[in-house]
């Protein structure tokens, strides 16, 4: 284990080294606060400081932020800027609620243009903003869709115009690629860990379409094909400052508090999860996810990530892996939370 923790932090520090003693990879851990590393973490075979991993839906969160920049109304249906998208509003994609969870076409799940062509052409599950449902992928494929109409270009680009300075990569370059954690699954890693029924497995598994193979995830096409709601790389040094620069006024705090407001919430409709979305970010839920604060923000990300903020503390943590782990039995993300609680 290397890094260093701030006076009064050493609870996080003994907190790590029993994450990492648990991780059959490397991992990091960072928490700023007002521009101060209160700690910064990592070890495994091969990893620094400045380790990337791909973020899988702790991209989500960095695109939410994108979208708060580009002050995209949310009340606007999708239409005023894609005249194309039949009905719903935009909050109706940010929050998990359009009703489009998987592409029905045959299309390479790479493919930002054909999936968002396709989803436009298909019929929504079931009317938009009446349920909420993960939406794994799509969420992505209808954002990338949106910056590009309003901004004529790419999500990637846009990320690197607005964010570029914290070293996040939405479409990672070749040069990059050396920093890359590889990632593997543990042993009884699973996905939907809640879900029990098989008829919504099967949705589950169109969802998803193989998109958690490790062949797919450690490929240099992955990283380079801009998936806006999981192909992004980071450190978790630079995930934590990007939040604790969002809870010091990097989103105008009118409309940080619009993005972080509850939009949705209750039990996934496939999946049987707890969750509670705003505009794009993960809130606080009854699972802890974001730890024992009462109100927090992020996105969590397949296999234990956790990036986020906890805004009444001022500061921003990240916590990235290149283990997955499943859901219902990972405890690194929760035991690195409570510590850091408790230093507080």
């Amino acid at each position: 284990m290397k890094g260093a923790v701030a006076p009064g932090f050493e609870p996080v520090r003994d907190a790590f080294a029993s994450v990492l003693a648990r991780t059959g990879g490397g991992a990091a851990f960072s928490v700023v606060r007002r521009g101060e590393v209160l700690a910064e973490l990592w070890g495994g075979p091969g990893w620094t400081r400045d380790t990337l991993v791909v973020l899988f839906s702790g991209t989500k969160g960095v695109v939410a932020t994108v979208m708060a920049l580009l002050r995209i109304d949310p009340a606007a249906p999708v239409s005023r800027y894609w005249p194309e998208f039949p009905s719903g509003d935009v909050a109706h994609v940010l929050s998990h609620t359009i009703g489009l969870p998987y592409v029905e076409a045959e299309v390479s799940l790479l493919d930002n243009r054909a999936n968002a062509l396709a989803l436009a052409s298909q019929r929504p599950l079931w009317t938009p903003g009446s349920r909420v449902a993960y939406h794994t992928a799509t969420y992505g494929y209808l954002c990338t869709e949106l910056i590009r109409r309003v901004t004529g270009t790419s999500a990637g680009a846009v990320v690197r115009s607005l964010l570029g300075g914290f070293g996040i990569h939405l479409g990672t370059p070749p040069s990059e690629d050396h920093r890359v954690a590889r990632l593997t699954r543990s042993p009884d890693y699973r996905i939907s860990t809640f879900l029990h029924d098989p008829a919504r497995r099967r949705i589950v598994d169109k969802m998803y379409r193989g998109l958690l193979e490790p062949d797919t995830i450690n490929s240099a096409a992955y990283r380079r094909a801009e998936l806006a709601a999981g192909g992004a790389t980071g450190s978790a040094a630079a995930m934590a400052r990007l939040y604790d620069r969002i809870c010091a006024g990097l989103v105008p705090p009118s409309v940080l508090a619009e993005a972080t407001s509850t939009w949705s919430s209750g039990t996934d409709a496939i999946n049987d999860r707890p969750i509670r979305f705003g505009l794009g970010y993960e809130l606080a839920d009854s699972l802890g996810t974001y730890g024992p604060a009462k109100t927090a923000f992020g996105h969590s990300g397949a296999g234990g990530g956790r990036h986020g903020a906890w805004p009444e503390e001022e500061l921003g943590f990240s916590f990235t892996t290149s283990e997955l782990q499943p859901e219902d039995t990972d405890r690194r993300g929760s035991l690195l939370l409570e510590a850091l609680a408790g230093c507080l």
